[in-house]
């Protein structure tokens, strides 16, 4: 248990020292993305979706995890690419915004990347934005 509570309360402290950690995955593609870990609940295999007739056409279903339906928006089709092909490497990642709960459908979760304000400060200087 306290290490738990030692990981929890390390990762909080990111914050104050300018860090950040993303979580970086694929939708398919050779590209990768990137989430803030922060608004990360929870990464799972893909579940069975369940279909919602009427729904905005990028939500692909609802899961039922742990007794809360969680709307699952497809974010391939999301950003303009054509929809997620369901397959065995799929994944939802599970996230909190604004008080809400909804779920992301993405490819392969890679890993997790640990970065210090000066590296993502440095990057998008050089991006440009």
């Amino acid at each position: 248990m306290t290490n738990i509570l030692d990981s929890v309360d390390q990762r909080t402290q990111l914050v104050g020292q300018n860090r950040l950690e993303l979580l970086i995955f694929q939708l398919n593609t050779s590209q990768l993305f990137a989430i803030n870990v922060f608004k990360v609940k929870e990464v799972v295999k893909l579940p069975h979706l369940n279909i919602l007739p009427g729904s905005h056409p990028n939500v692909c279903g609802v899961v039922n995890i742990r007794g809360t339906s969680i709307p699952v928006i497809d974010l391939r089709s999301s950003i303009g690419m054509r929809s997620m092909e369901k397959n065995d490497e799929c994944n939802i990642i599970i996230t909190e915004y604004n008080r809400t709960i909804q779920a992301f459908l993405v490819g392969q979760v890679m890993n997790i990347v640990n970065m210090t304000g000066e590296r993502y400060s440095s990057a998008t200087r050089t991006s440009g934005t």
